[in-house]
C-alpha cells in the first residue's frame, strides 16, 4: 500500500502505539490500515453416495478438480458465502451441515471453511468460473489432480469419516513445509 485510501496521502510502515506489527499509517489524517487475512468459504456437496467437484477455469490451478468456494464477499456470512459459490462453480442448491474443516493458511493470509453440505437435487452444470461440474464416487476422485491442499484434506477425512459413521469437525494451519501439493 503506497496512499491513504482516506486522504491520498503517502503512507509509511510502522507499530502504531499499543500494537504488536507493523502497519500502513497515515500521518496526514492518522488512519492505520489493516490488512487482515482473506477468508474463502466452500461445501462439500454431497447427492447420495458422491461428491461434487469442479474443475477449474481460472488461476491458480487452472485445470484442476476443487470443491466449490470462494472468496467471501463484504457484507456476506459465512454460510450465504458457501451457498453463493456452490451456485456460481456448479449451478447447485445445497442444504449446509455444519463446519467441517478450517484450514489457517498464514504463509498467504488465508483462512479456508469447508461446510458439510447435501445438494437439494441431482441437477448441477459448470459455472463461469468452472470447465467441468461432476459427482464423483470416492474411488474415482482424482487425487493427483485435486488443486489445493485444503481440499485434498477435506476430502480425505470427509471419506475417513463417513467410514467411520461420524464426522469431526478440523481446525489445522498448513504450512509451506506441510503442503503435500503446490497451491493452498
Amino acid at each position: 500500500m503506497n496512499y491513504c485510501t482516506h486522504c491520498g496521502t503517502s503512507l509509511r510502515t510502522g507499530i502504531p502505539e499499543g500494537d504488536d506489527r507493523p502497519r500502513h499509517i497515515c500521518d496526514s489524517c492518522g488512519t492505520i490500515h489493516y490488512q487482515n487475512p482473506k477468508l474463502i468459504a466452500g461445501c462439500i456437496p454431497v447427492w447420495q453416495d458422491r461428491i461434487l467437484l469442479c474443475k477449474r477455469a481460472i488461476e491458480p490451478r487452472l485445470g484442476y478438480w476443487t470443491l466449490p468456494a470462494g472468496f467471501m464477499e463484504l457484507g456476506e456470512t459465512l454460510p450465504d458465502a458457501a451457498r453463493r459459490e456452490a451456485r456460481e462453480e456448479a449451478n447447485i442448491e445445497v442444504e449446509l451441515d455444519s463446519v467441517y474443516t478450517i484450514f489457517s493458511l498464514p504463509h498467504i493470509s488465508q483462512v479456508y471453511v469447508f461446510f458439510r453440505a447435501h445438494m437439494l437435487e441431482e441437477r448441477y452444470s459448470a459455472g463461469s468460473e468452472t470447465l467441468e461440474a461432476r459427482l464423483f464416487r470416492e474411488d474415482e476422485i482424482p487425487w493427483t489432480e485435486i488443486s489445493f491442499e485444503t481440499v485434498y484434506r477435506s476430502l480425505r477425512l470427509f471419506f475417513a469419516d463417513r467410514k467411520q459413521g461420524s464426522y469431526a469437525f478440523r481446525l489445522e494451519t498448513i504450512t509451506p513445509d506441510q503442503r503435500r501439493m503446490r497451491g493452498g
